[in-house]
Order: structure tokens, then C-alpha cells, then sequence
């Protein structure tokens, strides 16, 4: 009998635009999951417009619909994913929902991107922070935070690969099972590295990837469902899971690209939504140019 493959993903939602939820949900779909979707907060779009509308769900609102899920035995999942949640408490009720479906299922994978902040500025409360560190990184499965969010979640500074080993050593000491940082520029301007391990195997993978001189809202989290698809697909290979994940990525961008200099957008902000569903084929089958390099540990 095949293994089931069914996702709660737990983050933002948006009505218009691909972040969270709306660029996670439709790349796992088509790769084989069913999915089922929580939204942390519902937006009209995300917050890089001039305004925004919409509502921030609180602890009650999880309850509830975690409750009916439950009653109905509806609550069998392979994994737990999660990424921006703005309200403290409501991330206090995801590590109880966790063990709610852990119950269920003791096979479940919890991936989780600890939604934060970047470029050195944090865009949740500070008290998620806590929560993060007390209540949900010992329950991990994969991790998958950006340069900054490392360093919140470990104190370490990071200034070179030793010190993304150091904080990766941390969060495995607190129970994460595997750390991958998804950005981090400590290489050079050209380049950014991406570096996760395993801890089952004594060695980290390593990513140069081309920066590409735009930015993207977005990218984290279609980083962290696709990497989710790829662990899955190929049996926890953790090098094939980043380069597949990377190439998808830098497909996608490229496409939006394209797509906006062909029908040249006026608004540079609209512009820049990524054009996931333009994408399928790159999302189905990427095409991997940039290989990793596997490191020893020590």
C-alpha cells in the first residue's frame, strides 16, 4: 500500500499574489500531495504594497478548526509544514497541534520555516522569537531558515561557512533533525550559499547559487515546500533535494522575468509576483545546472 502524502500547511495567506500558502499549496499539489490549508493571516496582497487589508487568526481560530478536523478524523497527515505566523500565541497552539497529529501519526515530518525577518530586521513580533527557540524548534523535523533567522534563532553572528556549522550544531543539540539555510551571502556579491545537513550523516551540502539582481517576495517559502516535495521524492536525499529545489527556483524567477519585460508591466511591485502556474514544467521537472558539494563534518 503506498504511504500517504497529505500536508497541513500552516502560514500566510494572501487573495492576491503568490506568498505563503498561495506558492505552497500549488507546487505540492502538483507533485502528488493533498494538502490542506490553515492561513495564519489572510491578506489582499502581501505587505510590500502601498496597503494592505485583511485579518491576523489568534489561538481560538486554530483551535477551532483544528477541533473539527479531529472530531471528523480528518487530522491524518505525512507532514506539518509551516512559515509565517505573526501572532505569539497562535504559534504556541501549533506545537500542540503538532502533537495532535503526531498522535495520529508517529511517522509524521514536521518542516518548518521560522518566518522572522531578513537583511537584518526582524517583521514579526519579538515574542515569536521565543516561542521559536522554547517551544518549536526541538519538535522539527527540517528547518529552513534564511542567514538572519539563523542567527536570532542561535546568537551566533554569522561572518563565514564555520559559523553556519557552529549555529547548525545548536539547533541540532535542541533537537532539529535537519537545518537547511536557504540564503545567506556570506560568499562574495555574486553569489549566495545555501548549506544544510542532515544529521544523520556527517557531512553538509553546499550551494553557490547566481544572485539574481531583483528581489522576490515569496522565495522562502517556495523554498521550503519544494524542498519538502524533493526530501520526500527522493528518499531524504538531501543534496538532490536542494539542487532540485534551487533549480526550481532560479527557473521560476527567470520566467517571471521574462514574463515581465514581455508584457511590460507598469507596476514594479505587481511585476514581480511570481508566475508559478506559467511554471508547471519547471516546477515538474527542473533542471539541475548548479550541483552542490558535500563537506565533511570536522
Amino acid at each position: 500500500m503506498e504511504s500517504i502524502k497529505r500536508v497541513l500547511s500552516i502560514q500566510s495567506h494572501v487573495v492576491s499574489g503568490y506568498v505563503g500558502n498561495k506558492c505552497a499549496v500549488f507546487p505540492l499539489q502538483i507533485m502528488g500531495f493533498e494538502v490542506d490549508a490553515i492561513n495564519s493571516v489572510q491578506l489582499s496582497n502581501h505587505t510590500g504594497y502601498k496597503t494592505y487589508y485583511g485579518q491576523i487568526l489568534n489561538e481560538n481560530n486554530l483551535s477551532e478548526l483544528i477541533t473539527g478536523l479531529v472530531e471528523n478524523e480528518l487530522h491524518n497527515y505525512s507532514h506539518l509544514l509551516t512559515g509565517y505566523i505573526r501572532c505569539p500565541m497562535f504559534l504556541k497552539k501549533v506545537a500542540e497541534v503538532y502533537k495532535i497529529l503526531k498522535k495520529k501519526n508517529p511517522d509524521l515530518i514536521y518542516v518548518c520555516d521560522p518566518v522572522m525577518g531578513d537583511n537584518k530586521k526582524m517583521y514579526v513580533p519579538k515574542e515569536i522569537l521565543d516561542v521559536y527557540k522554547n517551544e518549536i524548534i526541538h519538535l522539527t523535523d527540517i528547518l529552513t531558515p534564511n542567514e538572519y533567522e539563523l542567527e536570532l534563532l542561535t546568537g551566533i553572528t554569522i561572518t563565514t561557512p564555520n559559523d553556519i556549522y557552529k549555529a547548525m550544531n545548536i539547533l541540532y543539540a535542541q533537537g532539529c533533525k535537519t537545518v537547511v539555510v536557504s540564503s545567506s551571502n556570506i560568499s562574495s556579491n555574486s553569489v549566495m550559499k545555501c548549506i544544510g545537513r542532515h544529521f544523520s550523516y556527517e557531512e553538509y551540502v553546499e550551494l553557490d547559487i547566481p544572485i539574481i539582481d531583483q528581489s522576490f517576495i515569496g522565495t522562502g517559502d517556495f523554498f521550503t515546500a519544494l524542498l519538502l516535495i524533493w526530501m520526500n521524492l527522493t528518499n531524504n536525499n538531501l543534496k538532490h533535494s536542494i539542487e532540485k529545489t534551487v533549480a526550481t527556483i532560479q527557473a521560476v524567477l527567470k520566467r517571471t522575468i521574462k514574463y515581465t519585460n514581455e508584457n511590460g508591466s507598469k507596476d514594479p511591485i505587481s511585476s514581480k509576483e511570481l508566475k508559478l502556474i506559467q511554471s508547471l514544467s519547471d516546477i515538474q521537472n527542473p533542471e539541475v545546472t548548479i550541483f552542490g558539494t558535500i563537506n565533511k563534518v570536522g
